[in-house]
């Protein structure tokens, strides 16, 4: 079965990535900035956005922006059907929730549809002022701890764009690992695996 999953994958080369974080954290803005779209004017999300990007010209993908208000976060498990990587955004300004975001990841992770996802933390708007460093970001979510998915964190800038192209970059060459079976394309993302973080 799995290899009729991969077989299906190769024709198609499509994915689907799950976007989420706490409310507040850049999950529009990243969106924005991948679409190239105006990111100076984004509201909160009061429920999903969907958009298909073709990253680069090799892989179509269906990223899922889901709105991370407390208030929304029971309505998180509807979008996690067939789930193929999940980026979760960090406001990295924002210390005092700190532990918050760590407890809704790791309950993330424990859903049994997100098992064979990969994890990309995106560590947004250091490029601010007094933000928390990766070091801080990692230890504060755990994320030695986390045996069950490959992940990777990357501090980013969704106004600046950086970083962005280097973690979905890592997305994608992991997706191409598991689901596209190595079908020639990895020699473009030859430089995704030298990533600043760690891979489980």
């Amino acid at each position: 079965m799995l290899a009729i999953l991969r077989k299906s994958r190769l024709k198609d080369q499509e994915m689907r990535v799950l976007m989420l974080g706490l409310d507040n954290a850049g999950k529009t803005t990243i969106v924005k900035h991948v679409m190239g779209e105006d990111v100076r004017t984004v509201s909160p999300t009061l429920g999903f956005i969907i958009k298909t990007i073709d990253y680069k010209g090799y892989v179509q993908s269906g990223m899922w922006d889901v709105g991370g208000q407390k208030t929304l976060r029971s309505y998180w498990r509807n979008y996690f059907e067939k789930t193929d990587s999940l980026i979760w955004v960090v406001d990295a300004t924002d210390r005092f929730r700190l532990g918050d975001c760590r407890t809704e990841l790791h309950g993330l992770l424990q859903e049994e549809r997100l098992l064979g996802a990969s994890l990309l933390v995106f560590a947004n708007k250091t490029d601010v002022s007094g933000c928390m460093a990766e070091p801080e970001i990692t230890q504060g979510l755990n994320l030695n701890d986390i045996k069950t998915h490959k992940w990777a964190i990357f501090s980013c800038s969704a106004i600046t764009g950086k970083n962005i192209s280097e973690g979905l970059d890592w997305v994608v060459g992991d997706a191409q690992e598991r689901l596209f079976l190595y079908n020639g394309l990895g020699g473009d993302l030859a430089t995704a695996n030298t990533v600043k973080g760690q891979l489980n």
